[in-house]
């Protein structure tokens, strides 16, 4: 688009990631923001339904209070918004590896900046959060958050795959508390990633979800992708 406002741009080991925004008088503040990696759309403020939902079905499955959360991949921030409008949540870490993301969050780049940033209950951390998970627990969560790949068969990285192996979240599940439930976005569906999920949580499952996006910004298409879940066991 011809008004188009180019608001950063950063080389990464991923390819060249741009962060952009347009005017669009249907949204709130008036904006729609959007990242791009290597000219394709990753990301975008257009409706961000899936990313939110992401956080409040993980924490409606869970009956908890006073939940520590871990999000994986800031993005746009719309999880991380989510997760704090539950008054259940108590902490919300966001990690994310490229530290450039986080510092549009910190220089007011991204259209949730200020809202994130003044909730005494987030934290922000720049590192992988899949070699973390992969790696050893020195801490545990109620719910863990994960949307940085497209889908478990596309990654943004092949570093993650092993994330999506039931050996891979055998790993994940000595991170989560006692009835701590795991939640992953995928842009699709994944038979496999799903098969690994049942192997690892005795209780797992997924929900799909359709809507259709905004007409003033892209022609009210219709949309579709997918969350996954899995619930780790209370402690006997």
């Amino acid at each position: 688009m011809n008004d188009t406002e180019y608001l950063d741009a950063v080389e990464h080991a991923i390819g060249m990631l741009y962060l952009s925004r347009f005017p669009d008088s249907s949204r709130p503040d008036g904006w729609v923001y959007t990242v791009h990696i290597d000219g394709a759309l990753l990301m975008s403020s257009v409706s961000p339904l899936s990313e939110r939902e992401l956080a409040t079905r993980a924490i409606s499955a869970h009956p908890g209070k006073k939940l520590k959360i871990l999000i994986g991949g800031l993005g746009l921030g719309y999880t991380a918004q989510a997760a704090l409008e539950s008054d259940r949540s108590a902490l919300v870490r966001v990690v994310d590896r490229m530290d450039f993301v986080i510092n549009w969050l910190r220089e007011g780049l991204l259209p949730l900046s200020d809202q994130l940033i003044q909730d005494p209950r987030m934290e922000f951390v720049q590192s992988d959060v899949y070699a973390d998970l992969m790696g050893p627990a020195t801490e545990t969560y109620d719910l863990i958050l994960v949307d940085v790949d497209h889908a478990p068969d596309d990654p943004l990285d092949p570093a993650s795959l092993p994330f999506y192996t039931a050996e891979g979240q055998a790993k994940v599940s000595k991170h989560l508390a006692p009835g701590g439930i795991v939640a992953v976005w995928s842009a699709w569906d994944n038979n496999a990633f799903a098969a690994a999920m049942a192997k690892v949580y005795p209780r797992s499952w997924r929900e799909p979800i359709e809507w259709t996006t905004p007409v003033e910004s892209d022609g009210g298409q219709r949309l579709h992708n997918t969350l996954f879940f899995g619930r780790k066991p209370q402690a006997k």
